[in-house]
């Protein structure tokens, strides 16, 4: 994953060459990461797929927190002094995640400034994220919040293509995520096919047209 941009930090890169490397671990689609409870050692960086973070409540109801894709980290509570996993982590394809401890991930960041000032965007952008979904939740209805959702995973403002493919993903899952029914997120999913937003020809795709739906008052 080369950087666009001259001089631009690239994380992946640095992270590969500080001997890391055989922190490397691979996951097929479906298999969990860490459990809630587990214990909180380890920062991890996706390097290639993606993680569906979640939280499971005492009567087993599941509430997915976030979906990650490549160059995001995940599970660094355990920097701030976290001794348990507050939720669980799943990979949602065949992904490759690198574990840092948290030790070694504390004198990466003293030692790499910009490393240090990659890691600070990164949180910071998560917490922008965090206040989106929730005034998204509070103010919005569940179509506009599909279709942010839907945007979300094809990584829109990230990439230059108008259109991008989805990791599969099923209807009760984005449900959860946007606080629906899937009935409700059925109905809405024919309705942006219909207007031509997302297409389900050869997986899921979707469109950046789909912006006019979240724009729309």
């Amino acid at each position: 994953m080369k950087s666009k941009q001259k001089g631009t930090f690239n994380a992946h890169a640095f992270l590969a060459s500080a001997g890391l490397a055989r922190a490397s671990v691979a996951y097929r689609r479906a298999e969990v990461i860490f459990n809630q409870g587990d214990p909180c050692e380890h920062v991890l960086y996706i390097q290639r797929g993606g993680v569906k973070l979640s939280v499971l409540s005492e009567a087993g109801r599941e509430a997915i927190v976030a979906m990650l894709g490549p160059g995001e980290f995940f599970g660094e509570g355990c920097l701030a002094g976290q001794p348990i996993r507050m939720g669980n982590a799943t990979a949602t394809t065949d992904s490759t995640v690198l574990l840092v401890d948290k030790d070694q991930m504390v004198r990466l960041l003293h030692k790499q400034p910009a490393m240090s000032d990659r890691f600070i965007a990164h949180m910071l952008a998560r917490n922008i994220r965090i206040e989106e979904d929730l005034i998204d939740q509070l103010f919005n209805s569940s179509e506009k919040r599909l279709a942010r959702t839907l945007l979300l995973l094809a990584r829109y403002g990230k990439h230059d293509t108008r259109v991008r493919a989805v990791p599969r993903i099923s209807q009760e899952t984005l449900a959860e995520m946007v606080g629906t029914t899937r009935s409700r997120v059925n109905f809405f999913m024919k309705k942006f096919q219909r207007l031509g937003f997302i297409d389900y020809t050869d997986g899921l795709k979707v469109s950046n047209s789909l912006l006019t739906v979240v724009l729309h008052d």
